[in-house]
Formats: structure tokens, C-alpha cells, sequence
């Protein structure tokens, strides 16, 4: 059999498979919105992660965002790192612990999270409107259930 061959060798349906769909979803969905913030501001998805957190939520630490983002220490590190170098975010040592650094965006990187704010949400708009109002209420409390945020 070949890898171009379609034939299945088994019973077990990848397609029907909800990790797959939900993960295949969320690729098909935020290919076009990545497309921009990479082609704007040169980003990743994780630094546009780590961006919008302190734009949504204002100064936090590394840690904070990691647990909300579910994203790894290292991935924040790197992201952080190149955000500081274009100047999107400063870090400030906490005077209480000399361990912490809080984060907090610069009037540069507020001014990305504003522009970009605005594109999600017209793009998440667009996403929505493949739905009637029923259906989006319905996807986003489902998905809010599985991401364990409901």
C-alpha cells in the first residue's frame, strides 16, 4: 500500500476524532489571523499570546501568564526575550521579590495590542458569521467547557 492510498487499514475514524477536529479547527481558523500579526510585527504565535495577555490583563509576571495561557516556561522566555527586543514590553523587578520581573507592555506594544485587538475581533467576527447566533453561542460555550474556563 502506498502513502497516497486512502484505503483505510483501520476502524478507528482520525476524522470523527474530537482532539483532531478541535485541533484541525483551530489551525484552519487562525491561519489567516497569524498571517498578520506575522507579516505586521514580525511575531509568533506565542509572543502574540504573551502581547495580548498584558494587553488584556496589564502588568503580570512571567509565571502568571503561563498559567493562564497553559503556555511553558521557555516558550514565555523566548517570546518575552523578543518582544523586549522590538520594544513591545519592558520587565520591571518586583521590590518585594527580587526573583520576579513584572511585565508590562510599552506605549509601542500598546499601541500593537490596540491594532491587533481590533483585527481578532473583526476577524473573529468573520469566523462567526459561517453560524447563525444559536450555533456561536452554543460553539463558544462548548469549547469554553472543553478548555476547562466555564
Amino acid at each position: 500500500m502506498t502513502q497516497t492510498d486512502s484505503t483505510k487499514i483501520d476502524d478507528f475514524n482520525l476524522q470523527e476524532f474530537l482532539p483532531y477536529l478541535l485541533n484541525r479547527a483551530a489551525e484552519e481558523s487562525s491561519l489567516e489571523f497569524q498571517q498578520i500579526y506575522k507579516d505586521r510585527y514580525g511575531i509568533l504565535r506565542t509572543e502574540w499570546r504573551v502581547l495580548f495577555h498584558l494587553g488584556n490583563y496589564g502588568e503580570m509576571t512571567a509565571k502568571e501568564i503561563g498559567e493562564r495561557a497553559r503556555l511553558h516556561k521557555t516558550k514565555i522566555s523566548r517570546a518575552v526575550h523578543r518582544l523586549e527586543t522590538r520594544r513591545y514590553l519592558v520587565r520591571n523587578r518586583s521590590e518585594t521579590d527580587r526573583r520576579v520581573e513584572n511585565l508590562i507592555l510599552t506605549q509601542m506594544g500598546q499601541s500593537v495590542y490596540r491594532e491587533l485587538s481590533g483585527i481578532a475581533e473583526q476577524y473573529d467576527a468573520k469566523l462567526m458569521a459561517q453560524f447563525n447566533a444559536d450555533e456561536v453561542a452554543l460553539l463558544r460555550k462548548m469549547l469554553r467547557r472543553l478548555a476547562h474556563m466555564d
